[in-house]
Parts: C-alpha cells; structure tokens; sequence
C-alpha cells in the first residue's frame, strides 16, 4: 500500500480484510483475512486508479478504503470461482 510502513500497511490490510471478510460472510480466521486485505490494497489501488480516482498516498483512511474495494472485489473473484 503506498506510503504506508510495514506494520501500517498490516493494520490496514487486517481491518480491510476482517471488514470484507464480515460483509461477503466468508468465516476466515485472522491470517487469511491480513493477506486479502494487504493484497486487496494493491487491487484496489490499481482499480481505483483505472477509474480516475487517485487516493493520498500517506493517508490511512485513504488507503483503508482503497484496501476494502480491493478485498471485497477479491473475494468476489475467488466466491465466484468456487
């Protein structure tokens, strides 16, 4: 996630996730959901991106927002898979 430190970018990803996780009702325990969540970062970055919108670097908010779009799309990917 852009101008966040290693653990910001963990605490970010982790409520991302637990928060996408709540919302597509998945059930996955706290690991699964820091991963969805710090790779929901960078989909949502690169999806938000795509469609115009540029989100402050440095901003945890900003980059929570942008790692729950990308979480819940993710999910959405893998649910569709299965």
């Amino acid at each position: 996630m852009k101008g966040l430190s290693w653990l910001g970018a963990i605490i970010v990803g982790g409520l991302a996730g637990w928060i996408a996780a709540g919302i597509m009702d998945t059930g996955t325990g706290l690991i699964a959901n820091i991963v969805v969540g710090i790779v929901g970062g960078l989909v949502g970055n690169w999806l938000l991106g795509l469609a115009g919108i540029n989100l402050r670097a440095g901003s945890w908010l900003s980059q929570g927002i942008a790692a729950l779009v990308g979480a819940l799309f993710l999910i959405w990917i893998v649910q569709g898979l299965a």
